[in-house]
């Protein structure tokens, strides 16, 4: 597999991941504000690996959770990409398979200035472009309204809710609403339709 591609928009570099940006990933993982719609922050070993297995589903795949920049000063500021859900079962059934998804998370000094839309922006034109994908998908918690907002405004649809098949009976984070767009839809509201 060829290495992963880089992708620019106006102010954001979505690039592929070096060794060091592990510990402003960690700091970012470890901040409880960052991973308030998370079960729990992540210590280094768990940031770690987890940006080892964003490492092997770019070898496995050709695309992932980008490392996220801004082309006026370089540095780690977030992630945002597409995934392949890993999950054993699937907790809605008419989605593609696997489904993917689109994610993003940013450090805190760099939320609330647009740059969450931008990169997905950046992402959803790759997956529906290159990658030729029919739909890709988002999920979260009912309380997080700024990443079901941001969801909304990328022309994503509401399709129901769903409970986390990782996260066990009773927990209070396992409903999520399920986001869904398709790659008609996507090109229709590129054309202004």
């Amino acid at each position: 597999m060829a290495d992963p591609v880089t992708l620019s928009g106006p102010r954001l570099r979505l690039r592929p991941w070096q060794a060091a940006d592990r510990p402003a990933f960690a700091a970012m993982n470890a901040d409880p504000e960052v991973m308030r719609h998370f079960p729990a922050p992540l210590d280094r070993g768990e940031s770690d690996a987890f940006m080892d297995r964003i490492g092997a589903h770019f070898a496995e795949h050709g695309y992932g959770f980008w490392a996220l920049e801004r082309h006026a000063e370089p540095g780690l500021i977030g992630l945002c990409g597409l995934a392949r859900i890993p999950w054993a079962e699937i907790p809605w059934s008419n989605a593609a398979v696997p489904p993917v998804e689109i994610g993003w998370r940013l450090a805190i000094p760099f939320q609330g200035q647009g740059y969450a839309e931008e990169a997905a922006r950046i992402a959803l034109a790759h997956g529906f472009g290159p990658l030729g994908l029919d739909e890709i998908v988002a999920f979260t918690l009912p309380g997080n309204t700024r990443s079901w907002g941001l969801m909304e405004r990328l022309g994503m649809r509401r399709d129901g809710a769903f409970d986390h098949p990782r996260l066990p009976q009773g927990h209070p984070m396992r409903r999520h609403l399920l986001y869904r767009l398709r790659r008609p839809d996507w090109i229709e509201a590129r054309l202004g339709g």
